[in-house]
């Protein structure tokens, strides 16, 4: 077995290194995840705390056996890094390794005499071939689907969000040093590396899933680790009607602006749900156009055949080599594209944008942070600005007002949930003011007893908006003026009387 040697007992070479990160190897490139076992699952979600407790405060006995825990993963994890061949280790197939890794560790147990449970023994099985070929204490995390954000703050806390709440968990990491080492591995996928001279670093996981690292010395309390999950079956605009994000008359108007090519600026605040809304609208674009998505960290998954996916790029050591966001943009303008799709506008790229949606590049997306439609308008005129650009306020105004159709905005509420709560189209200029008016709307009515709260999805009465000439060329129109009617709440209540 990888050159494994005959005896364990004794002091075993490196158990005081237990703090030294290991370089293991990277993750092997498999299509798909190992199937774990239903007893392996089970014990996963069992040491994860229920949503109801939200503190997690550790008695002096469960304290002395966590401490005791870790120093006898660290000997057996220890004893098994001197035993197997690492290099070798990296050529096997996921499933493969962990079960030729299962099997040194019970022989490991074995000869030391280490006394354990058989269900202790399987947590602890699983905990070393996660920390060799995975995340460590993050894979039982990972593994669910109903987590929405990991939050991990040091070494010794980790959060998650289920269900739009914050929770702490007892999953924790051996120290700091192999917080870091988890880290490292994550950002080495894609080329990143984040250490003291390069102590903040966006990724991403092989699923899509959005990381950032934040490390010593900006982090005092050890590495910040934080992971914006993905749902591993893309959502739908069906989905988001069954959710309530939207109703299905709302449903409709969005699947109409996508498929006539509006230009659409999505807009929210942070953890909205605007990435997926990108997602659910770019479910529309037609199959044979060629669509060039342009992001930070990639995350769009596009099911269109003719996809280009661009990706910046972070300086190198020298401070060189650094690919902005409005490089890429720039770029597939010369690359024939018929939309482009930009996962989030911050800076000086928006006017590089408003461009390319004003010349030719219909049915372009992106989004922005902004907690309403106007303030949407306002911050995309404020970036401009910030870009250096010396032109006048109505100059950028009109740019803005012949770029964008739409502003669909998106928002979490107090509750947790996530809605669509407002579609408004952009009119044009009326002096120096930007002129909108909303077409369909989110009321809140109240809340029930368990604190959720109730509200309704309505048009404003606006049948025929700017945009409905563009559904008319695309034989939309029809089931667009059918939406928002059907979707009148005061019409109907005023028929209904």
């Amino acid at each position: 077995m990888f050159g494994k040697r005959v005896t364990f007992g004794g002091n075993t070479p490196g158990v005081g290194e237990a703090a030294r990160p290991v370089q293991s190897p990277p993750r092997p490139a498999a299509p798909a995840a190992p199937s774990r076992r239903a007893s392996d699952a089970d014990g996963m979600a069992a040491r994860i705390r229920t949503p109801e407790d939200v503190v997690d405060v550790r008695a002096p006995a469960e304290a002395q056996r966590d401490k005791e825990y870790f120093q006898t993963k660290s000997a057996i994890f220890n004893a098994l890094i001197d035993s197997i061949d690492l290099s070798q280790l990296a050529t096997m197939e996921q499933v493969a390794a962990r079960e030729e890794i299962r099997d040194i560790v019970a022989e490991i147990i074995a000869l030391k005499s280490i006394i354990m449970s058989i269900s202790e023994q399987e947590d602890l099985l699983e905990d070393i071939c996660n920390d060799v070929l995975g995340y460590g204490p993050l894979e039982p995390l990972l593994a669910r689907d109903d987590i929405a954000d990991i939050m991990v703050n040091g070494s010794q806390k980790c959060y998650i969000e289920v269900g739009g709440k914050v929770r702490l968990t007892n999953v924790r990491f051996r120290d700091d040093a192999h917080l870091m080492n988890v880290c490292q591995r994550i950002v080495s996928q894609v080329g990143r590396r984040v250490d003291e001279s390069s102590p903040i670093c966006d990724a991403r996981l092989p699923d899509g899933s959005r990381v950032n690292v934040i490390a010593p010395p900006l982090s005092l309390d050890g590495a910040t680790l934080t992971i914006r999950k993905f749902k591993k079956d893309k959502l739908t605009l069906q989905q988001l009607v069954k959710y309530n994000s939207i109703s299905p008359e709302g449903a409709e108007v969005l699947r109409i602006l996508g498929r006539v090519r509006a230009n659409v600026l999505i807009s929210g605040g942070t953890g909205s749900g605007k990435t997926t809304l990108l997602n659910c609208l770019t479910g529309f674009i037609e199959k044979d156009e060629r669509v060039i998505t342009c992001e930070d960290s990639a995350e769009l998954q596009l099911q269109q055949p003719h996809v280009v996916r661009l990706e910046t790029r972070p300086p190198n050591l020298e401070g060189e080599g650094e690919i902005t966001m409005r490089d890429l943009i720039k770029n597939c303008l010369r690359m024939r594209p018929e939309r482009i799709i930009v996962g989030e506008v911050r800076g000086p790229e928006s006017f590089d944008l408003l461009q390319a949606m004003n010349t030719g590049h219909d049915g372009s997306m992106g989004t922005l942070h902004a907690n309403s439609p106007r303030e949407a308008l306002s911050r995309l005129e404020s970036m401009i600005t910030m870009g250096g650009y010396s032109l006048p306020s109505r100059t950028i105004r009109e740019m803005i007002t012949s770029s964008i159709d739409v502003v669909v905005q998106a928002a979490r509420l107090r509750d947790g949930s996530r809605r669509i709560t407002h579609i408004t189209e952009v009119l044009g200029m009326e002096g120096d003011v930007i002129v909108t008016q909303d077409i369909f709307l989110y009321d809140i009515m109240g809340e029930d007893a368990n604190g959720m709260l109730i509200g309704r999805h309505r048009s404003t009465g606006i049948t025929k908006p700017k945009f409905a000439e563009r559904a008319r060329y695309y034989n939309e129109e029809s089931n667009l003026v059918e939406a928002l009617e059907k979707s009148n709440v005061e019409q109907r209540e005023l028929l209904d009387s």
